[in-house]
C-alpha cells in the first residue's frame, strides 16, 4: 500500500499502515534513530560527512512541496536525486529518519545565515509533508505540528541549539524558497520553546520602503536584517534582493501580509525581534573562598 492512498482514509487507518520503501537497496545501510519520537528509519542514499567535523547547531524546517508523501520520500531517498533530509514529518504525525544526525544531509542548497554558507554542515534538516505553494498549500494538521515540536525540542536539547537557530528554508535562501511558508504556525512552536518569535506589530497605513528607495533608512533596514542573520546586500538601495529578504522575514515573522515591502509593521516587528534575541548567560567567575570566623 502506497502513501498516496492515505488521503481518503481516516487518521487511525493511516497510523496502522506500514511505510513502503521499494527504493531501498542492499548498499543503503540502516542505523539507529537519534530520536525516540522516530517511528521508522528509511535510509537515504544521499548524504556525506559534515565538513571540518562541524557539529550541527541549527535546525532548518522545510515543506516537501510535492503532491504526496510517497513521492517526497522517494525523491529524498533515491540515489541520484542529490537531495535528502535528516527527518520527514508525515501529516499523521509519524516521523521518519532518513539520515543520521551525525552525517551531512543535502537539504539546504545554496544558502546563507549569519556568515555561514555551508548550512548543510551546521544544520539538521526537517522536511514537513505539505504540497506547498505549487500544490494548493494546505493547512498543517495539528497532529503534524505537535510532532514537529516534539522532534525539534529533542534535537535542541541534545545539541544545545538556541531558539533563534531554528529557521525556515526561506530564511536561509530567500531568493529561491518560500517554505515552510506563511501558513506555518511559528507562534505555536515558539510557545513550546521551539524558535524565536515576537508578536507582529499591527499593520497600519503610513510610510514604507519599497523597490527603488534609497538612502539611510534603507541601509538601516538592511543592517538590521543582516544583524539578525539574513544574507542581504548593505548598499542603501532597495533592490530586488532586499525585497526578497523582506518577504522571507514577513513569511516567518509577519505572515499576515507578505509583499516584500518594508511597511511600518514590518520595521517595528524587526526591531522588536532584535531587541528580544535571547542573550547567553553571563560568564560566572567563582567567588574567592571566604574565611569562617
Amino acid at each position: 500500500m502506497v502513501l498516496g492512498s492515505f488521503a481518503s482514509d481516516g487518521v487511525e487507518s493511516k497510523r496502522r499502515r506500514p511505510l513502503p520503501s521499494p527504493w531501498i537497496h542492499a548498499r543503503m545501510v540502516s542505523f539507529t534513530p537519534d530520536s525516540s519520537v522516530v517511528s521508522d528509519v528509511i535510509p537515504s542514499a544521499n548524504y556525506g560527512d559534515r565538513r571540518n567535523n562541524r557539529a550541527p547547531d541549527m535546525v532548518v524546517l522545510h515543506y516537501t512541496g510535492m503532491e504526496d508523501a510517497d513521492g517526497a520520500l522517494a525523491r529524498l531517498c533515491k540515489a541520484g536525486t542529490e537531495v535528502s533530509a535528516h527527518y520527514v514529518v508525515l501529516e499523521d504525525g509519524r516521523i521518519v529518519q532518513l539520515v543520521a544526525e551525525a552525517r551531512r544531509a543535502w537539504h539546504a542548497g545554496s544558502s546563507f545565515w549569519a556568515g555561514e554558507t555551508d548550512i548543510n554542515s551546521c544544520s539538521i534538516g526537517v522536511e514537513i509533508v505539505n504540497g506547498g505553494h505549487d500544490w494548493g498549500y494546505p493547512d498543517f494538521p495539528s497532529r503534524q505540528i505537535a510532532a514537529v515540536i516534539a522532534l525539534c525540542r529533542g534535537i535542541m536539547l541534545r545539541r544545545g541549539i538556541v531558539r533563534q537557530r531554528v529557521l525556515a528554508h526561506s530564511d536561509i535562501a530567500p531568493d529561491r524558497k518560500k517554505d515552510p511558508g506563511e501558513k506555518f504556525p511559528w507562534r505555536l512552536l515558539a510557545s513550546s520553546g521551539v524558535g524565536h518569535w515576537v508578536r507582529p506589530a499591527r499593520i497600519t497605513d503610513g510610510d514604507r520602503l519599497d523597490l527603488g528607495a534609497n538612502g539611510e533608512a534603507v541601509l538601516s533596514l538592511q543592517e538590521q536584517l543582516h544583524s539578525y542573520g539574513y544574507g542581504v546586500p548593505r548598499t542603501g538601495q532597495y533592490d530586488s534582493a532586499t525585497a526578497e529578504v523582506v518577504a522571507a522575514f514577513q513569511r516567518h515573522f509577519r505572515p499576515e501580509r507578505v509583499d516584500g515591502t518594508a511597511d511600518i509593521s514590518t520595521l517595528a516587528t524587526l526591531r522588536a525581534l532584535l531587541e528580544s534575541v535571547p542573550q547567553p548567560p553571563p560568564h560566572l567567575t567563582p567567588l574567592p573562598p571566604h574565611s569562617m570566623t
